[in-house]
């Protein structure tokens, strides 16, 4: 799979980038229609003025004409707040229009990124798609917004007072339209130009961005370092990079917008000198030169402001590459066209069949080979192993994070790659050994398995994982907030409301990876008992590095450089003398059954390989 930077350089290729929000725009075609009303009022609006104007010079000013004089400054007047009007609707409905679209983008690309696959994100970092989806969504809303609607003014004006000038005077148009490939050229060349640099700067501020993001998410490591220096000098580099970039889009930018200008206005002077000597020969009257003035002003000034939309445009261009990238982004974990339905109701079966496989990362290094195993419904098997040795690849393959290299793995007797992974994975509750908790309330991460539960059920589910006394000693009991990632619970009260999603889950299948490492002594006898509870009936797999988690077990699977080398109860292991009773008989002798086999035997036994 390509890396989003890979998919960049694809991406800088496309033409018409901006052309990916027109699905977005059409969606509210109210807002569309009542910008563009109010859009082409306000330029009629404007266009109307220089033949108001042309009539009143040819008339000429004299006392005797004070009523009518009066009553054109009135109808001048009116004009002017027809445009008010006219522009004040024409801004509600396009900054509505890019807020709207805008929301629209930000929920389909979050939604996009949580289906993409574990390898995705084995590949990418979560800062840079969070960049992404902040500060790249907010520059298309300024385009959306407030940009397009300038760019179809100024298109507008720009076209209107051409025409408008060659109604006028054709003989003077034609000079005017004589230079205008000297002006449009540049333009276009100046803009590939800015597009580049712009997106080169966006690129560099996400980089920034995303080790800021690191940084904060985990201040007390730096701290406990006293690395908070050398995080400064890095993000101090990170956003002179960004700077450096951000300024030579501002020069390109600087030098599109000063030669547009330059080229215009340089042009408009020339062909009104030109105007006046026909003035001065009778060919014209002052009034006529006098509104082919105003409108070689209108077309110019509308040219110039559209060189420097043409900027923004390109930024957003790039901004709009980069979601563009997301979007396209393919799942390589997705449902079947038909998926084949899991069987009700659920049996808790778990096959592995002569499983081969290598993470997309590291796709020549064998993760599994040739492993088989079948968990009986309502059997509890325990995992051991070195790290490295396979065990937690066992449960991203359940969970179908990942699709097998060769082989297969059944849920009910269905190939996981045969059905929905939505289904399959409702069929299974995870206790990690690494939790993951939001900055919500103790009572919303409870519930995050189980949406909509109650909270007799979530108060429920907290007792039986023994959290319930010790959340109600918090502040706010179970609407406690709890910090990013639970900063402000200890590990073991973590431990404990996982153990409590899982309860309420209520799910046929469970894994739990090492689920009590986190415990005291007495906090895990009491977390145990609950554990116990919760596996009956239910199919059970463990991950574990303390033997005594897995003395209960009905069956033990121990691994080894991606195999399974043994397999059978922990008497009948002993009994066998191999790998497995040699890794017990450490850690018995040393009568510390808390003790890790990376202590016992150099064999680390945890679950996070």
């Amino acid at each position: 799979m390509a890396d989003l930077t890979e998919t960049t350089q694809k991406a800088r290729r496309s033409v018409r980038p901006l052309t990916r929000l027109v699905p977005y725009v059409m969606r509210y075609p109210h807002l569309v229609i009542g910008a563009l009303v109010f859009l082409f009022v306000a330029a009629v609006t404007t266009l109307s003025l220089p033949m108001a104007i042309r009539r009143m010079i040819d008339h000429g000013f004299s006392a005797q004409d004070a009523g009518f004089i009066n009553s054109y400054f009135s109808m001048l007047a009116g004009i002017a707040i027809l445009l008010a009007f006219a522009s004040a609707c024409r801004y509600y409905f396009v900054i509505t229009l890019g807020e709207r679209v805008v929301s629209d983008i930000r929920r389909d690309v979050f939604d996009h990124v949580m289906h993409l696959s574990a390898a995705f994100y084995d590949a990418n970092r979560s800062g840079e798609i969070v960049s992404r989806l902040t500060a790249d969504t907010t520059q298309i809303k300024s385009t959306v917004g407030a940009t397009a609607s300038l760019a179809l003014r100024n298109t507008i004006l720009c076209v209107g007072a051409g025409a408008m000038m060659f109604i006028t005077s054709p003989k003077l148009s034609g000079l005017v339209l004589a230079v205008i490939p000297l002006i449009v050229f540049p333009l276009v060349g100046f803009g590939r130009k800015v597009r580049k640099r712009s997106r080169e700067a966006q690129d560099s501020l996400a980089e920034a961005m995303t080790f800021a993001g690191e940084a904060i998410g985990a201040t007390r490591t730096v701290q406990a370092f006293n690395t908070e220096k050398s995080s400064q000098a890095r993000f101090s580099k990170a956003v002179e990079v960004a700077f450096t970039a951000a300024r030579k889009s501002i020069l390109a930018r600087s030098v599109l917008t000063g030669f547009a200008i330059a080229m215009a206005f340089g042009s408009i002077v020339a062909v009104l000198w030109y105007g006046a000597q026909s003035v001065l020969s009778g060919e014209i009257t002052p009034g006529t030169l006098g509104q082919f003035l105003l409108y070689s002003v209108f077309a110019a000034g509308s040219l110039g402001a559209l060189s420097e939309v043409w900027g923004e445009l390109s930024q957003a261009a790039g901004a709009s590459e980069r979601l563009s990238e997301l979007l396209d982004e393919v799942p390589q974990i997705r449902a079947p066209s038909a998926p084949k339905p899991l069987p009700l109701p659920a049996e808790g079966d778990i096959r592995f069949d002569d499983v081969h496989f290598a993470y997309p990362a590291r796709p020549d290094t064998s993760a599994l080979t040739g492993t088989s195993f079948h968990v009986r419904p309502g059997e509890t098997v325990a995992v051991v192993g070195a790290s490295g040795a396979g065990k937690s690849t066992l449960f991203s393959l359940i969970l179908r994070f990942y699709d097998v290299t060769t082989g297969a793995v059944l849920i009910d007797h269905v190939d996981v790659r045969d059905a929905d992974p939505a289904e399959v994975r409702a069929r299974i509750a995870l206790v990690p050994q690494d939790v993951t908790i939001f900055a919500g309330s103790v009572g919303s991460n409870i519930a995050f398995g189980r949406p909509g539960a109650s909270q007799a059920d979530i108060e429920a589910a907290a007792i039986a994982a023994q959290a319930h006394d010790f959340i109600l000693a918090l502040d706010q009991g179970y609407d406690t907030p709890v910090g990013e990632r639970g900063i402000t619970l200890s590990g073991g009260q973590r431990q404990r409301v996982a153990i409590a999603r899982a309860i309420l889950r209520d799910a046929p299948i469970l894994l739990l990876d090492e689920a009590t490492s986190a415990l005291d002594a007495e906090n895990e006898k009491l977390v145990q008992k609950a554990l116990e509870v919760l596996m009956e009936n239910r199919t059970t797999i463990v991950i574990a590095h303390r033997l005594a988690t897995v003395l209960r077990a009905d069956r033990i699977l121990v691994m080894d450089k991606g195999r399974i080398v043994e397999q059978g109860t922990h008497a009948e292991l002993v009994a066998r003398g191999g790998l497995y009773a040699r890794l017990a008989r450490l850690q018995f002798e040393h009568g510390a059954e808390a003790l890790t086999l990376d202590a016992a035997s150099g064999l680390e036994m945890k679950a996070g390989e």
